[in-house]
């Protein structure tokens, strides 16, 4: 059964709806091919195999019965939730061993509406410690490999998602991007991925990191199969208190009059340090949009450079508040001679890993007395400059088109000693999760070790349907999407 899973989501569901495959004949093949690859890859922390089949055989049921209402695409797909999205009964431990163990007692509201909808959770995915990272380097439960190359990293932090989609393990997967960390993998692996606007896709039942720049997302072979996993998850969720309220409008994807769109391109997106062959792919993308009858001009976004920074200061700080739980009494095992504070100490000290500590003290610092001021507080206002910018350029373009990341997938502890130029593979990304708009990530070519490279598009905030009509109309017209790494 493995040819099953050389199928895209849509076919699969197609194939479903016909009765040419069960949901079950599918999870099944899902499966196989990761006990199969899995142990070169180790996209998955935990493989659900008895959910995953007793939600394919109801998937069956619902699939025998006959019904006038469409079936939702998901019925009966099996798909991957990144481990910081708690799922009921499911170990979810956001890649942290001061986690390990933990079972929650409900399920976050962006994966409920899947199951609800007859998906298939195949387990959890891997990524670094509590989403701190770009390259699933930082999991307390081992390094995720990319599925192009087995010596590369797959990005992060939702790296497992996005190796799982690669490899075929999956058909779609879950994942958040606080920074980038849904576009950035989904580029390195070749795939498609989703950043929501902030607010558009409830946070209950994410495990958090940044509770101002946190958003659930997704990833998919291509785009066409990435819009009903939106579809569903998005909508106002009464116990997410930062979840809008507007209507989530359907999302066409066929017959996109790119005559009318205006697409911007930031010059300070293209600087030095962006690797060639990245560069000639994304303006190769950009100009057949032109050819396709967009209209394209270079935009200027001039507080960029300062996002970076501004980023390091906001989410360590959230980071600092947020991570205060886990101290061995709240969560998570508890270490030391049994006294109070050394418990804490030695609990916090010896199972968060050296990213998430060094987060902590960072943002710990930026937000003690007598420098929040001039930390935080500045960083806050120079934020509410970069959001700025977005929305002056938005009321003369309708997207920004931009490189994913600087470089392909670089080498596993290619930046081990040197947290600075890891931080810096997040420069592109950064900018959208501050001024709470979507971002969508395509592939766009490939470099010359054959390593996949991605675009983005920005819209304004709750516009994703306009990134999906584009890239699909992209996608339509070449094949960068087709082609899958042979492992």
């Amino acid at each position: 059964m493995a040819e099953l899973t050389d199928l895209s989501l849509l076919e699969a569901a197609g194939a479903l709806r016909a009765g040419a495959i069960s949901s079950t004949e599918l999870t099944r093949a899902c499966l196989d091919r990761i006990e199969a690859i899995d142990g070169d890859v180790s996209a998955f922390l935990t493989v659900t195999e008895d959910l995953a089949m007793a939600q394919a055989e109801a998937a069956d049921q619902q699939l025998r019965t006959r019904s006038d209402t469409p079936r939702p695409f998901v019925l009966g797909i099996p798909i991957a939730i990144k481990d910081v999205l708690c799922v009921e009964g499911v170990p979810t431990t956001c890649g942290s061993k001061i986690l390990e163990g933990f079972r929650p007692p409900y399920t976050a509201t962006s994966v409920t509406r899947l199951v609800e909808a007859g998906a298939v959770i195949l387990g959890m995915a891997n990524t670094d410690e509590f989403a701190m990272g770009s390259s699933t380097e930082n999991s307390g439960y081992g390094v995720s490999h990319n599925p192009w190359n087995l010596a590369r990293v797959p990005g992060g932090s939702s790296g497992g998602s996005a190796a799982a989609v690669a490899a075929r393990m999956c058909f779609a997967a879950l994942g958040t991007d606080t920074g980038g960390s849904v576009r950035q993998p989904a580029a390195f692996c070749g795939v498609s991925g989703l950043k929501t606007s902030y607010g558009r896709v409830s946070r209950y039942g994410l495990i958090a990191y940044g509770s101002s720049l946190d958003t659930v997302g997704g990833m998919a072979r291509n785009v066409a199969d990435l819009a009903p996993i939106f579809s569903l998850m998005a909508g106002h969720d009464p116990l997410d208190s930062t979840s809008v309220a507007d209507a989530v409008p359907e999302i066409h994807l066929n017959g996109a009059d790119l005559s009318k769109l205006r697409i911007g391109v930031p010059k300070e997106y293209f600087i030095e340090g962006l690797q060639p062959e990245v560069e000639t792919a994304v303006r190769a993308a950009i100009e057949a949009f032109r050819e396709m009858g967009a209209a394209v001009r270079e935009i200027s976004l001039p507080h960029t450079d300062l996002a970076l920074p501004v980023y390091y200061i906001i989410a360590p700080a959230e980071a600092s508040a947020n991570l205060a739980r886990y101290d061995g009494v709240r969560y998570g095992p508890r270490l030391g001679p049994g006294l109070y504070p050394e418990d804490y100490f030695v609990t916090r000290g010896e199972l968060f890993g050296a990213e998430v500590k060094r987060r902590i003290m960072l943002g710990t610092y930026a937000l003690s007395a007598g420098y929040y001021d001039a930390y935080y507080g500045q960083a806050q206002k120079v934020r509410t400059l970069i959001k700025g910018d977005f929305e002056a350029a938005f009321q003369e373009v309708d997207l920004i088109a931009c490189p994913v990341t600087p470089t392909t997938a670089f080498g596993i502890g290619a930046h081990g000693d040197d947290p600075l130029s890891m931080y810096l593979e997040d420069v592109f990304t950064l900018p959208a999760n501050l001024a709470g708009i979507p971002g969508l990530s395509f592939p766009v070519g490939f470099d010359s070790e054959g390593l996949p490279i991605g675009m983005q598009f920005m819209a304004p905030h709750l516009g994703e349907a306009q990134l999906f009509s584009a890239a699909h109309a992209y996608q339509a017209a070449t094949s960068w999407h087709t082609g899958w790494p042979e492992l």
